[in-house]
């Protein structure tokens, strides 16, 4: 009976050894060798700390992506009649070799990613988490790496059966073309089904409901300078939740004035929501008839903004408009979608282009028909989807300058135009990141106030672009799967982990997921913009009575608020 138990007790580990090695011949060794390079390289940095989940995502899709990547590499070297045929012995000692590296390469990029991962969070001021996270990381890595290539084999079983099926009619070329566009179409009808029917029709209704609610501790104004008061023309239910934030917060007179050390008039922000018209160009021209009620064309400054998806303004960057202002401001903006901006920043590009287009040409013909000498000074601003919408309105960066006093377009979506190529064509020896336009004669960059200093003369009609070298609202493109961008070509700007490093793929999921929590930093960073905005500001409108003193007190006044 003991010798009975001793066989069972040193027969188990070979069994259990068996066992493993027998499920891993479900994969092919290649692609599990590509699937361990892709797993090494998702660990490396990106932009912006990932929390521990989110790196879970990255690694378990970049599992799934080598894996892929090598059975195709295999596949193609068979096609060329490159086939070896390994003995037996050869292929156990190939699985063992494989499962040796694997054991010493997992874990220590498991310790050197959590180490990155600090480095960046000290890189951009976030408190440092918890390393032992990433024991659960490698958990929930396989199983998003497993349910990916159970989906892959899914869909090559499917194309499989078509293409047996097919060949019932047709010569068997014929047949695996056939099945090839038959499974593509399956899987974008899919796809887009459940995408607009289902998670876009969800979160549409979702913002719409959460639209209806208030802000805690906002309250209706009573000031006729701002939409949504009682002597305004929208009434407060009307402006969803952001319009109502935005009508409602702001500089008073009493805090422009202890900035500037002048009596300034109260500040005008108007303000339409999306259910005040049926369409989008309905709405601009009641945002202009706020306008209109207001004064707003009486006053020094007038800006028009393209708000984010769900009405959103950045308010650090409005406050500080009106504060270098002197309150003498007007501000234009406008719902046009309920949907969240991610969203419509994946889903919906075009309502935001309609929007901006609308709301400045409404704006803009209602100014020209004053007399020159009447008008106030024009600049626009947006962020994120509100940069991208307002620069709808404008064929060009020159076309920009030529219409406005000037514009601060913060933190632009990588697909924004003229954005893209007003970055492309920029002086020789500049940085994507931070180009140079013609010397810097109209169009200027930044990521931090100190950018704007340049040799040439800044004229009338400044244009600035406000980004951040780890905002990966900016630099996410779908070109990061295959190359390598310029600004990872160039010396990496300021917050960026000096080791990060283009990878095929990985990068492209690494900066995807840095989109998520892109907010989530001090200001300074990813995508968000503070108190900055005030220097910015004083640049473009470029006040005679300004000073760094008074940019220091608008700072401190908005850190209060």
């Amino acid at each position: 009976m003991r010798a009975k138990l001793l066989t069972v007790r040193n027969g188990a580990k070979p069994r259990i050894a068996d066992a493993l090695i027998s499920y891993a011949h479900r994969f092919h060794p290649v692609g599990l060798v590509f699937a361990l390079q892709f797993f090494a390289w998702s660990m490396t940095p990106s932009l912006l700390p990932r929390v521990w989940f989110l790196q879970a995502f990255a690694t378990g899709i970049s599992l799934a992506t080598g894996y892929g990547v090598g059975c195709l590499v295999a596949w193609t070297f068979r096609k060329c009649g490159v086939s070896p045929n390994w003995s037996d012995r050869t292929r156990r000692i190939g699985w063992w070799a494989l499962a040796a590296v694997t054991a010493v390469v997992v874990p220590a990029f498991l310790v050197l990613g959590s180490w990155w991962q600090q480095v960046v969070r000290d890189l951009v001021g976030v408190e440092r988490a918890e390393r032992s996270f990433y024991v659960l990381i490698l958990l929930l890595a396989l199983v998003v790496a497993l349910a990916l290539v159970t989906l892959g084999r899914g869909i090559r079983s499917l194309k499989r059966r078509l293409t047996r099926f097919g060949s019932r009619f047709a010569p068997m070329p014929v047949a695996r073309v056939g099945a090839l566009v038959v499974t593509v179409f399956l899987i974008v009808l899919v796809v887009n089904g459940t995408i607009n029917r289902g998670v876009l029709g969800a979160a549409e209704r979702s913002g719409q409901a959460a639209d209806q609610g208030t802000a805690e501790g906002i309250e209706q104004p009573w000031e006729p300078e701002r939409s949504g008061s009682p002597s305004s023309l929208e009434t407060w239910d009307t402006l969803g939740k952001q319009g109502r934030t935005f009508v409602a917060i702001g500089p008073t007179p009493e805090q422009i004035a202890d900035v500037t050390g002048t009596d300034a008039p109260t500040p005008i922000r108007v303000y339409a929501g999306r259910d005040s018209a049926p369409t989008i160009s309905g709405v601009a021209d009641r945002v202009v008839a706020e306008l209109e009620r207001t004064g707003a064309f009486d006053r020094q400054m007038l800006a028009v903004v393209t708000t984010t998806g769900t009405g959103w303004v950045n308010n650090n960057v409005a406050s500080a408009f009106e504060y270098v202002g002197g309150g003498d401001t007007a501000i234009a903006a406008m719902q046009y979608s309920f949907l969240p901006s991610p969203m419509a920043f994946l889903a919906d590009r075009t309502t935001p282009q309609e929007a901006g287009r609308e709301l400045f040409e409404a704006v803009y013909q209602a100014w020209s028909d004053r007399p020159e000498d009447a008008r106030p000074q024009l600049y626009v601003f947006g962020e994120s989807l509100g940069a991208y919408g307002g620069m709808a309105a404008f064929s060009s960066g020159q076309g920009l300058a030529a219409r406005v006093d000037g514009a601060l377009l913060v933190g632009p979506p990588n697909f924004a135009q003229p954005w893209k190529r007003i970055t492309e064509e920029r002086d020789p020896g500049s940085y994507e990141r931070l180009p140079v336009i013609d010397g810097g004669r109209n169009i200027r960059f930044a990521s931090d106030p100190a950018d704007t200093d340049l040799p040439v003369t800044w004229e009338k009609g400044r244009i600035l672009f406000w980004q951040h070298p780890t905002d990966p609202i900016t630099w996410w493109s779908s070109d990061l799967l295959l190359s390598r961008p310029d600004w990872l070509r160039e010396p990496l700007g300021p917050g960026v982990d000096p080791g990060m490093r283009w990878l095929p793929f990985v990068t492209f999921w690494q900066v995807t997921l840095d989109m998520v929590f892109a907010t989530d930093v001090p200001s300074g960073y990813g995508h968000t913009y503070g108190s900055e905005a005030v220097s910015l500001w004083a640049e473009i409108i470029d006040p005679p009575s300004w000073s760094d003193e008074a940019t220091e007190r608008a700072r401190h006044a908005m850190a209060g608020q």
